[in-house]
């Protein structure tokens, strides 16, 4: 298999940081980018194409968790509001404990 071209490479660091802009809290958004060009940067002068390889499946994959997580931190944050404002527990066994 050969190894991803800087133009693949170039691609997936791009998406990951565009993916990583929709964060709405500050400090993941803050945290995934910098974890994002320190990887890049860190490996920018790798030349065997089998750990190129390894590595571009690696961020594909840390790719599709910032998408999903990207989904779900909306959904967690009103829940979150929702338990703050008193919706956890009302019709459980919770409720009044």
């Amino acid at each position: 298999m050969a190894a991803p071209g800087r133009a693949q490479v170039l691609a997936l660091y791009r998406a990951m940081l565009r993916e990583s802009q929709r964060f709405s809290a500050y400090s993941y958004r803050t945290y995934a980018i910098r974890r994002i060009r320190d990887a890049f940067r860190e490996n920018k002068d790798v030349k065997d194409p089998v750990e190129i390889q390894a590595l571009v499946n690696k961020a594909k994959r840390d790719l599709g968790m910032i998408r999903r997580q990207g989904v779900l931190e909306p959904l967690v944050s009103r829940a979150y509001i929702s338990v703050i404002r008193g919706g956890w527990g009302t019709r459980g066994r919770h409720a009044g404990a």
